[in-house]
């Protein structure tokens, strides 16, 4: 039977030395596999935020970018609607300045007395047939008084000829068109409760009403964003 042979003091020595180297490597290969992983989560890591951030700023750039869009829509919308506004109150004054004219033109009528006696005749004729009356009351202007009596005779005629019927005509004196009126002739009947307005000034806003579309072409064309015409 034999005996292990105890360890000198130098082979414990060298024993307890391998056993550190040994710990020692372990060690650093256990520090070098941690360092290792936490580089490789580290990176991961990092590879993920970058992508969020990225991905963030990316969302941030085309939210912008879509308000900047959005902006400029607006801005541009701004812009069109003044413009078409400013063009509208252009031509609104360009009418207005234009019908003024007319109105001031109409008082140039009156001073033709051959046309303008033809006139009265023809706007007396008109407003008795609106009114289809025995009795019809003419107010005038104080100035257009005997020219109008001096029509009256024809007017009549003219009318019991189209009609066959027969018409009271008198021409008020309490009630006259104002003198500052281009002329023209106001028909009543039935005590005044029925009223046909033939000034001239009235006449010129019936035709301006009436035709405002058809000089509104004449001046300035279709409108663009007309696609249907009658």
């Amino acid at each position: 039977m034999s005996h292990s042979r105890a360890l000198n003091d130098d082979e414990v020595i060298a024993e307890m030395k391998k056993m550190v180297a040994f710990i020692n490597q372990e060690a650093i290969e256990k520090a070098r596999e941690i360092s290792v992983k936490a580089d490789e989560e580290f990176n991961i890591e990092k590879a993920k935020l970058v992508r969020q951030e990225s991905i963030n700023i990316e969302a941030t750039f085309q939210r912008k970018i879509k308000q900047a869009e959005v902006q400029k829509k607006i801005a541009q919308s701004n812009f069109v609607n003044k413009s078409r506004l400013k063009v509208l109150q252009t031509r609104q004054a360009y009418l207005e300045e234009l019908f003024n004219d007319t109105r001031q033109k109409l008082q140039e009528i009156s001073a033709d007395k051959a046309k303008y006696t033809s006139l009265l005749k023809n706007l007396i004729l008109e407003g008795l047939y609106s009114l289809l009356d025995e009795s019809v009351s003419l107010i005038v202007r104080k100035a257009d008084i005997n020219l109008v009596e001096s029509v009256i005779p024809q007017v009549s005629e003219a009318y019991h000829t189209a009609t066959n019927q027969k018409v009271d005509i008198t021409v008020e004196s309490d009630h006259h068109v104002p003198a500052s009126s281009a002329g023209g002739i106001i028909l009543t009947s039935n005590h005044g409760r029925i009223r046909v307005n033939n000034t001239l000034e009235e006449r010129l806003n019936l035709a301006q009403e009436e035709m405002l579309p058809e000089i509104r072409v004449l001046l300035f064309g279709h409108s663009p964003n007309r696609k249907f015409f009658n």
